[in-house]
């Protein structure tokens, strides 16, 4: 361990502008998230809520959360809206289950409620250790191809097809522009720059606008909209037994992509303690839990820590401050629901699909060759997209995974936690057989 004075002290204008330049990084790589969860929460109309509403809750959570990041746990991690949650909260939950959206939120409250009591208890631990990482990682996975899916879906480069459910579409100008700007950030990735997703995004709606594809907005800028999804939650409404395999689903989703998170960057630029473990990783968590929680009183689903914030420690960012600089970041993002509401469904798709291919890339790690491990990780994987529920991908995931281990006889290998989540697992697939107003199927 590096004594004391070794670390960078916080006080000190050098290192007061390093963190200052970190955080900067770190919200240019992430501001995406600003456009992109509006869209997919807002559905174009679909699932009732306004654009307006949702850019402003979304910047809220980025703002408080990281805010509270910073300050509280005193890490460098940015907050912000999770990719994936966001799809399962509009595609699954609302769209596909027709739950009202005020009780979608009360879900996400819900969820952030029993992400904080297992935070700040020893149950979080147990969890984290008795999940296998085949099943964490298959999670991420096939959350990152059903992220791509939508993304494919909305540049209608695959359409729905009654024979074959899809097919490819025609490759029409919003398609071509998909591909546009895949390539542009591809390119600026490459270059480590920290615009690659912005810069793809503002690129093509330009580029729609010069030719008449979407209209200029009626002004450049407006006043927070508070109104309407703000404190709009249905706390009660969400306490159905038939909505508890979502609110469970939300909950582990959010418990991988923090821990996930927390121990991959901080592993990585050196953040870890005496112990060797991630620095305030317990603090981190509860942060990560009210942003959960916090997320479905401001209108939008559950926040976490990004892993984008690795951009900005490999700046040299170590201490809260770097959050404190993002979190200032986001202030100027109350004001842009006008140009933000211009930017077409097909802009923000390249964004979905490399962030789907991000998420994939650890698949590598599971071992396929043992059935017992394989085929609870596949079934993990394949289910999510193909069901467009994160629900039915962890909830087989575990079942499976116990049920196989136990015909191999592997009794041993398996986790006690995992019995009784497999347990509940069973319960909540039961559950899922019920309608939301708790009449059988």
């Amino acid at each position: 361990m590096k004594a004391n004075k070794d670390r960078p002290k916080i006080d000190s204008k050098s290192n007061m502008r390093t963190e200052a330049i970190a955080g900067i990084t770190t919200f240019f790589t992430m501001v995406y998230i600003v456009i992109v969860n509006s869209q997919i929460l807002s559905a174009d109309g679909k699932t009732g809520m306004a654009f307006s509403g949702v850019l402003t809750a979304t910047v809220l959570v980025c703002f408080t959360m990281t805010m509270l990041m910073g300050l509280y746990a005193k890490l460098p991690f940015a907050v912000a809206p999770g990719m994936g949650i966001n799809a399962f909260f509009t595609y699954t939950i609302i769209l596909g289950k027709g739950v009202p959206w005020p009780t979608a939120l009360g879900i996400i409250f819900w969820a952030g409620v029993i992400f904080l009591l297992i935070s700040a208890t020893p149950i979080r631990e147990l969890i984290a250790k008795a999940i296998p990482a085949e099943l964490r990682i298959a999670a991420a996975a096939g959350i990152g191809i059903f992220l791509t899916f939508i993304g494919l879906k909305d540049s209608g480069f695959v359409v729905a097809d009654p024979a074959t459910l899809v097919k490819l579409g025609s490759l029409g100008k919003p398609a071509l522009l998909t591909i546009l700007g895949v390539a542009i950030s591809v390119f600026l990735m490459s270059r480590k720059s920290p615009f690659a997703f912005l810069a793809a995004i503002v690129i093509v709606t330009l580029i729609a606008w010069a030719i008449g594809m979407v209209p200029a907005p009626p002004s450049l800028l407006s006043l927070p909209d508070f109104k309407s999804v703000f404190f709009k939650l249905d706390i009660f409404g969400a306490v159905k037994l038939a909505l508890g395999p979502a609110i469970v689903a939300i909950m582990f989703t959010d418990l991988f992509d923090s821990i996930s998170t927390f121990i991959g960057v901080s592993h990585a630029a050196d953040l870890l303690d005496e112990h060797g473990h991630p620095r305030n990783l317990r603090q981190g968590l509860i942060v990560d839990s009210f942003a959960t929680l916090g997320a479905g009183l401001a209108g939008s689903s559950s926040g976490t820590a990004y892993i984008e914030s690795i951009a900005g420690i490999s700046m040299g960012g170590r201490t809260g401050l770097t959050s404190v600089f993002t979190a200032l970041c986001f202030l100027p993002c109350f004001f842009i629901a006008p140009l933000a509401g211009m930017v077409p469904a097909y802009a923000t798709a390249a964004v979905l699909i490399l962030v789907g291919a991000a998420m994939f890339r650890s698949i590598g790690q599971i071992s396929f060759s043992k059935i017992e491990e394989g085929v609870p990780a596949f079934l993990t994987l394949i289910l999510i997209p193909l069901t467009f529920s994160i629900t039915q991908g962890i909830l087989w995931g575990f079942i499976s995974h116990v049920g196989l281990y136990l015909m191999a006889g592997r009794r041993k290998d398996i986790h006690p936690v995992m019995y009784a989540l497999a347990v509940v697992s069973v319960v909540l697939v039961l559950l899922e057989r019920v309608k939301f107003s708790g009449s059988p199927v």
